[in-house]
């Protein structure tokens, strides 16, 4: 049985493949997240990371 997830309602998100997603909201359970981007200048939300992604198994 899964455990249930513990929405952090300060944290949305909607990649339902990350193992930290809330599958019925759409919310993040981690206490906190890391931002980061794989640019050297970014200037769009596409040039930023969530870097605390961890893919769903």
């Amino acid at each position: 049985m899964k455990p249930c997830c513990h929405a952090n309602k300060s944290i949305q998100c909607t990649v339902s493949q990350c193992k930290n997603h809330c599958d019925n909201e759409n919310y993040c359970s981690l206490d906190c997240i890391t931002v980061g981007t794989h640019e050297i200048n970014p200037t769009v939300d596409q040039c930023t990371d969530c870097q605390s992604f961890e893919r769903k198994l």
